[in-house]
């Protein structure tokens, strides 16, 4: 845990607002916050997540009562950036109860049918959960862009939208944690290469990847933007350097921490006579 008076993981990976983004201005492999190395960081992750259970448990007690807020953890990265994995180490610790997690795939034709945030706004956490988009509303200006599915007019509106949409969100509650997990070049390729290695590896690749990484400029570029354009104070987006592992599960659990810890919920109290109600259990044969 940072000491008093350190500087919080928001402030320093948070993209600044009002300027464009250069990514190759943002290290992969570097480690902001993370002062003691590999070994400090993976058990402060582990109790983290002692700390990270405890306050989803109160949130998701506390939306039993009336509590209308929850937190919406965007995981927005290239292929092999880790969003699955970091959805296994750092929200694997949460009681699934209190989780929504859903995965962005190619729309469905029920899903083309509508406008780009409809399935988004069907997959939004309910009060006092914790949500998880693997991918985002965001692929509809990444692939989208980079892939030309949609005339450059229609992906231009589409920030706007965007924006609109997540001020609404935080309007109504929802505390988001957009996370862009930034990979390099080399690292992908080396983490592709594990996956051909292995055989029990081979079901999470697709040889489409390798083509994928051809579009590579493209990508950074539509990321670029995504950041610059839809970065607000109710809705900043984090750079979270992912050559290490060990980093971004750490990184993602500091920021769910801070955000948590911001939010202070409370578990709500009893609606009964709490003295009455142990003393009938106590005189039960």
């Amino acid at each position: 845990m940072p000491h008093r008076g350190a500087q919080s993981l928001r402030e320093t990976l948070r993209v600044p607002l009002g300027v464009s983004v250069d990514l190759t201005a943002y290290g992969t492999r570097a480690t902001p916050g993370a002062r003691n190395g590999k070994d400090a960081a993976r058990a402060d992750t582990a109790r983290m997540g002692e700390h990270l259970a405890g306050l989803q448990e109160r949130l998701w007690a506390a939306g039993t009562a009336g509590d209308h807020r929850r937190v919406l953890l965007v995981l927005q990265g290239m292929d092999t950036s880790g969003k699955g994995g970091t959805v296994k180490h750092v929200v694997g610790q949460f009681n699934p109860s209190g989780c929504r997690i859903h995965a962005f795939k190619a729309p469905t034709e029920e899903e083309r049918a509508h406008d780009f945030l409809w399935r988004v706004r069907r997959a939004l956490p309910g009060p006092g959960e914790i949500g998880v988009f693997d991918r985002s509303h965001y692929e509809d200006v990444l692939i989208s862009r980079v892939r030309h599915l949609a005339p450059p007019a229609a992906i231009g509106s589409r920030y706007g939208l965007i924006n609109d949409f997540e001020r609404e969100l935080a309007e109504k509650g929802v505390t988001l944690v957009k996370c862009f997990l930034h990979l390099s070049y080399e690292e992908q390729r080396r983490r592709l290469l594990r996956r051909l290695d292995r055989p029990d590896k081979h079901w999470k690749f697709d040889p489409a990847d390798i083509d994928e990484r051809a579009l590579w400029p493209a990508y950074q570029e539509a990321y670029e933007l995504a950041l610059e354009r839809c970065a607000a104070p109710h809705a900043p987006w984090y750079v979270v350097p992912a050559d290490r592992k060990w980093y971004r599960n750490w990184a993602v659990s500091r920021l769910l921490l801070e955000h948590l810890r911001e939010l202070d919920p409370h578990s709500p109290p009893a609606g009964f006579d709490v003295a009455e109600c142990r003393e009938r259990l106590l005189r039960q044969a």
